[in-house]
C-alpha cells in the first residue's frame, strides 16, 4: 500500500509562490522512481482536475491553465514529489492532491486523468487572495 502525504499549502497573495511536497512510502514490487506521479486540484464545487504529471524519464505534462507558472519535479532519493507554483492567481485556490499510478503504465493522453491513478494523498489547501 503506497502512502502519500502532501505538505506546503497555505495562503498567499496573487502573484506569490508556493512549493508543495508529497512524500511517499510503502512501495513494494514497484518503485517511486519508476512510477507515474501527478498533481491534481479540486476547487469548491468543482470536479477534481489534473494539474501536472511526471514519468520515469522526467517527462512532464501540464494543464493549459498552469503552463509556464507551475513546475513538477521529483527527488527519487527522497521519494518526494514537488510542485513549484509561481505567479499564483485567485483561480488557483483549491485543495491540491498528489497521486501515484502504483506501477501501472499510463498513456500520455491520460496522465492528467484522475482515474489513471491508484493512490492519493489527503490533500493540502492552497488559498490565493487578490
Amino acid at each position: 500500500q503506497v502512502l502519500l502525504v502532501e505538505s506546503g499549502g497555505g495562503s498567499v497573495q496573487a502573484g506569490g509562490s508556493l512549493t508543495l511536497s508529497c512524500t511517499s512510502s510503502g512501495y513494494t514490487g514497484s518503485t517511486f522512481s519508476t512510477d507515474y506521479m501527478g498533481w491534481f486540484r479540486q476547487a469548491a464545487g468543482k470536479e477534481r482536475e489534473g494539474v501536472a504529471s511526471i514519468d520515469e524519464a522526467g517527462t512532464t505534462i501540464y494543464a493549459d491553465s498552469v503552463k509556464g507558472r507551475f513546475t513538477i519535479s521529483k527527488d527519487n532519493a527522497k521519494n518526494t514529489l514537488y510542485l513549484r507554483m509561481n505567479s499564483l492567481k485567485p483561480e488557483d485556490t483549491a485543495m491540491y492532491y498528489c497521486a501515484a499510478a502504483g506501477g501501472t503504465y499510463i498513456f500520455s493522453i491520460r496522465r492528467l486523468s484522475r482515474d489513471a491513478y491508484k493512490y492519493w494523498g489527503q490533500g493540502t489547501q492552497v488559498t490565493v487572495s487578490s
